[in-house]
């Protein structure tokens, strides 16, 4: 079930594409992560790969050359996930793959407390379907809607920087 959220904030960082500002927080950024001793290209394959059991699946997402095919291989075996997408889990295994960009690239943390007390959200505007909601959020009629799981990761991580 997706829970939306309407919030009203007059400074807000929102992150989308990886070419716009604030895109190295979206999964499909170019920040290779080491993860149980293999090289992961991004947090998306990762993140993908944890919804599976089964090793061969998990290579095959590893080894894909962008986070966008990674995804699609994670897609096309959707049957044979076990961890169900959004649920409790998986928003532990996407905590798991922010924080291991973090640490893996100390820049990121100096750019994430730049972001000071601004509310961070991942931009769904171009995006269609409601599981979208529940990682993102869009303004509809000067407010923001949608659970914003993403942003609210990097929120608690700002802050857990900031106050230890």
């Amino acid at each position: 079930m997706v829970i939306l959220l309407i919030i009203k904030f007059k400074i807000m960082i929102e992150f989308s594409s990886v070419d716009l500002p604030y895109g190295w927080m979206g999964n499909m950024s170019p920040f290779p992560i080491i993860y149980d001793g293999k090289r992961w290209l991004t947090t998306e394959a990762l993140f993908q790969a944890m919804r599976f059991s089964n090793e061969e699946i998990k290579e095959l997402i590893r080894v894909q050359k962008s986070p966008m095919a990674a995804k699609m291989k994670a897609k096309k075996n959707k049957g044979l996930y076990v961890v169900e997408p959004m649920s409790e889990k998986d928003v532990e295994n996407m905590k798991l793959c922010l924080r291991l960009k973090l640490e893996q690239h100390l820049n990121l943390k100096t750019q994430l407390l730049a972001t000071g007390d601004k509310y961070i959200f991942e931009n769904i505007e171009k995006r269609n379907g409601a599981r979208h909601f529940f990682w993102g959020a869009k303004k509809i009629n000067g407010e923001l809607v949608g659970n914003n799981m993403m942003g609210k990761i990097w929120m608690e991580f700002r802050e857990k920087l900031r106050f230890g």
